[in-house]
């Protein structure tokens, strides 16, 4: 495993994590013991994700047999979109962290940019009878951040970052936070590359993790079933002829050179996987270099905005939200 250096805290983050959205409470238990056995010590969860339980039953299992400590982890989570406001922000940590089981996390994220009203009841967001979601229109990222500096003073956690924010947003923060932020997450992968933005969080010290780095190919059924997204807004870069050709090279699979030629980038990579295979797989990636050739071959795949698979769209009128960090809609 290798690892990235956190600014103002000089935590080190593993470079490979793994991903959990959309790994349903019945199979994450296992799936997160399995990986921590296999060498896994970074997982990225969420609020919204509904498993927080199963997976700090698993981290509990894991610790209580002895594996390893809880020093020997990274374990990251996020501020929901139906909490992302100041007054909410330690309920929510402290919500957590007891579903969890943990005193403790080593990385807390604004999920989103952009805030719902809450269903106090439920803890989902409310929605009007047309489908439309009831947006917080109050969303104070300043306030709610110096609520985040506050718990991780408090030892609740140990940095701070932001999860789909745009260049505009990270930099008002960064102008009154005592703590900056140290972690962006973000959709990158080899169509959607973000170089802007890369480049903009390197010069700031603030490290980016990719989520769907293999440009989510679980998200297809997801969307496509629950939110009637056509099946041709799914790009297919495990079968790119391109990337396949490279990988025939090194002698690795197309998804290895994919998190391969993000690494290289010094951005942190948290594939999702249930499969003990790929789950191995997918730490296999560190003993190769791409040729100057190939590499600038996957950045040619780049297709920009095109490339964006996660708009929130999904959420009916979000796009209404001041907060909204994209400038396009997808129709």
């Amino acid at each position: 495993m290798k690892y990235v250096t956190l600014s103002q805290t000089n935590d080190l983050m593993p470079t490979l994590g793994l991903g959990t959205w959309q790994a349903s409470s019945d199979i994450i238990e296992t799936v997160v013991y399995n990986a921590l056995e296999l060498g896994y010590r970074h997982i990225d969860t969420a609020f919204n994700y509904n498993n927080e339980k199963a997976i700090g039953n698993a981290i509990k299992k894991w610790l209580e047999n002895g594996k390893g400590t809880r020093n020997d982890l990274f374990i990251t989570t996020k501020l929901p979109h139906v909490g992302n406001r100041a007054s909410d922000v330690k309920k929510f940590l402290e919500l957590q962290l007891n579903i969890l089981q943990l005193d403790y996390v080593d990385l807390y994220l604004i999920h989103v940019s952009f805030g719902f009203q809450c269903n106090p009841e439920t803890l989902t967001p409310l929605v009007n009878p047309s489908g439309e979601y009831v947006l917080d229109m109050e969303t104070d990222h300043i306030a709610t951040w110096k609520k985040m500096e506050e718990c991780q003073k408090e030892g609740l956690v140990r940095n701070l970052g932001l999860s789909n924010f745009n260049e505009s947003q990270i930099s008002k923060i960064i102008k009154e936070a005592t703590i900056k932020p140290q972690v962006l997450q973000v959709e990158l992968h080899a169509y959607f590359q973000q170089r802007k933005l890369v480049q903009f969080c390197e010069e700031n010290d603030i490290i980016v993790t990719a989520y769907a780095p293999l440009g989510s190919p679980g998200a297809k059924d997801h969307f496509v079933t629950k939110y009637n997204y056509s099946p041709d807004t799914f790009p297919d870069l495990l079968g790119h002829s391109e990337v396949k050709a490279i990988a025939d090279h090194h002698g690795k699979t197309t998804a290895q050179i994919l998190l391969n030629f993000l690494l290289k980038q010094k951005i942190v990579v948290i594939p999702k996987s249930t499969s003990e295979h790929r789950l191995k797989e997918n730490m296999d990636i560190y003993d190769f270099e791409l040729t100057p050739e190939e590499n600038n071959s996957i950045k040619k795949l780049d297709r920009g905005e095109k490339g964006r698979i996660f708009n929130f769209l999904f959420w009916k009128g979000v796009e209404n939200h001041p907060e909204y960090p994209f400038t396009f809609i997808i129709q």
